[in-house]
């Protein structure tokens, strides 16, 4: 069970399963934050406290529903689904209580093209 939390601490979350890698997806919206998901099956997720402090953004095709507190600004996750309709929850890595960046095995994913 993997635990996390935005930067304040305002919004907390668990997920099932272990971080075997981490997607750097290069479109404009998480390579301007930095952002490294690692992406489960939506009933392995859970939002443990905060979910009335979450804000949401979506742009492009508005597929994702990018999640962020409210009071820090900070985005630990967002949700959404795969083409063939299974829900998903992408966690930033970022974000997980533990994990050593520098160990995690990065995939590049060009998110321009979509």
């Amino acid at each position: 069970m993997q635990s996390g939390s935005c930067h304040c601490g305002a919004v907390k979350f668990t997920a099932q399963g272990e971080i075997d890698q981490a997607i750097e997806c290069n479109c404009s919206h998480c390579s301007i934050k930095g952002l490294l998901f690692w992406f489960v099956p939506r009933e392995a997720f859970a939002v443990t406290s905060g979910a009335d402090k979450l804000t949401t953004y979506t742009f492009n095709t508005h597929n994702i529903l990018h999640q962020f507190c409210s009071v820090c600004g900070c985005q630990a996750f967002g949700l959404g689904s795969k083409p063939d309709g299974t829900k998903m929850a992408a966690i930033n890595v970022r974000c997980v209580d533990g994990i050593d960046l520098a160990e995690l095995k990065r995939v590049p994913v060009n998110g321009k093209e979509f």
